[in-house]
């Protein structure tokens, strides 16, 4: 993704983490039972696209947001809901996945035409994104991004799932936030935990495998260098664990602390793994907002293979 368009720049909203969970009591709490409905909506079989988006939305502060990038990709408000897919990415092989479950409206946390904003008038005589637009047409798909809105939760909805995903929700502290003290371990044993967890096959990394690591600095998706710089110089973590990174930025201010003789080191999961567990909470709020509509959670795998 174009960093010039990424909304931690612009938008508030978009990365922000855990840092609101202390107005809620109860993390542990919240993650077993995902955020409510009015108890007295009674969500039927016959939802229309719009009226399942508007119900997310109005449990959401300020939502909807102006110049959001949460809008319907392909389809329409008023396509009556068969099923409900919710992914990271809306890849063709998810698309697939959905018509073969009777599927007709995806929720994705990403783009799904290969830019921030999902402007396709450059992409007009481009054959994969035909392809796309024309399987996405003919089975009358629904594709809504769920970005900026699930982030802005109260508490963030993405952080919510990937502490319930990795087992640490107690270990969250309000006047902390994003910083997390869990018990000292190693380098080496902390990255095995987390490809355990997440179920990733590798993960780049910067540091002494033996280091202990107590301190962690958890800040999934593309926060952007200068956040993640700004916020290892002033927390003072002993390892960052983020989603991905641009390499001139964040690798190299690690790898010039470690010169320094800082205990710091670096952990990049990739963006999908790290953000992921977003579209698992997605999952539990659909099944307790929108019990009559089937929901099912497809992983759209990583886009990258490893050697």
């Amino acid at each position: 993704m174009n960093s010039n368009l990424s909304p931690i720049n612009h938008n508030p909203n978009r990365r922000k983490f855990i840092g609101q969970l202390g107005l809620v009591a109860g993390a542990a709490a919240l993650l077993s039972a995902p955020f409510a409905a009015d108890a007295l909506t009674k969500p039927d079989a016959n939802m229309t696209v719009g009226q399942i988006i508007d119900l997310f939305m109005k449990q959401v502060p300020g939502a909807p947001f102006p110049n959001t990038v949460d809008t319907l990709k392909s389809g329409n408000r008023d396509i009556v809901v068969t099923g409900i897919v919710t992914t990271m990415f809306a890849t063709i092989d998810v698309i697939e996945k959905a018509i073969s479950l009777g599927a007709n409206f995806i929720i994705a946390h990403e783009p799904t035409f290969y830019n921030h904003a999902d402007e396709t008038t450059w992409l007009a005589n481009d054959d994969v994104y035909q392809y796309k637009k024309q399987l996405l047409d003919k089975h009358n798909i629904a594709v809504w991004r769920n970005h900026d809105t699930i982030h802005s939760l109260k508490p963030d909805g993405v952080g919510l799932g990937l502490l319930k995903q990795l087992d640490w929700v107690n270990y969250y502290q309000p006047e902390t936030g994003n910083l997390l003290s869990i018990p000292a371990t190693s380098l080496s044993s902390l990255i095995d935990t987390l490809k355990k967890k997440l179920k990733i096959e590798k993960v780049r990394y910067i540091g002494n495998p033996t280091q202990s690591c107590q301190k962690v600095l958890l800040l999934p998706g593309a926060a952007g260098g200068k956040r993640q710089i700004t916020e290892m110089s002033t927390k003072k973590p002993d390892v960052l664990i983020c989603g991905e990174i641009s390499e001139w930025e964040t690798a190299e201010y690690v790898r010039d602390a470690q010169a320094k003789g800082d205990k710091l080191s670096l952990i990049v999961l990739g963006h999908i793994a790290s953000e992921e567990p977003g579209s698992e909470f997605m999952i539990g709020w659909l099944q307790q907002n929108v019990p009559g509509i089937k929901a099912t959670h497809i992983h759209p795998g990583n886009s990258l293979s490893f050697m």
